[in-house]
């Protein structure tokens, strides 16, 4: 059973104003993280995953989406955790980076939200053990914080060669 969800083709505005910001958020352990909604394509359900030889230990492999192959990159291990089995709710979130569709695996995708930027700030130098080179900012929403991350800079150039020669 395959579900798909079209970001760009939903009932969602894509038309923020300067002052809202439109994400997605998604689950990886106990932590929230945030996208912006004009990179996500769309969001699969985890498919059969291709393993490539030689591939960084953060890329699972990759898959045929509807007659394009991309790499799968389990954030999970780009971020330094341990590894999760799938279950009902891993999903890959395909995004284009620099002109390349790229799949990221994550543990759920929570839900499509507007946030004020006003309610955002700087990340401090380590958040969640994850650098903050991959950060834009924190999301401080009512119960929760809100991890947006920057998904240009969660590969080098070096190794989005790497991925570009496996896929």
């Amino acid at each position: 059973m395959k579900e798909t969800v079209d970001i760009k083709g939903s009932s969602q505005s894509a038309t923020a104003s300067d002052e809202l910001l439109q994400l997605v958020s998604f689950k990886i352990g106990d932590e929230e993280f945030g996208v912006d909604i004009l990179k996500v394509q769309e969001i699969n359900r985890m498919l059969e995953v291709t393993r490539v030889p030689n591939a960084p230990e953060f890329v699972d492999g990759v898959i045929n989406l509807r007659g394009k192959v991309i790499p799968i990159i389990a954030l999970r291990r780009r971020f330094g955790m341990e590894r999760k089995e799938s279950d009902k709710n891993t999903r890959i979130v395909v995004v284009e980076l620099n002109g390349k569709i790229v799949g990221f695996v994550v543990d759920a995708v929570s839900e499509v939200l507007r946030i004020p930027r006003s309610v955002t700030e700087p990340p401090p130098p380590i958040v969640a053990g994850i650098d903050a080179e991959y950060i834009t900012a924190v999301g401080k929403l009512e119960d929760r914080l809100l991890i947006l991350l920057d998904l240009e800079s969660v590969l080098t150039g070096a190794e989005k060669g790497k991925i570009s020669a496996a896929a």
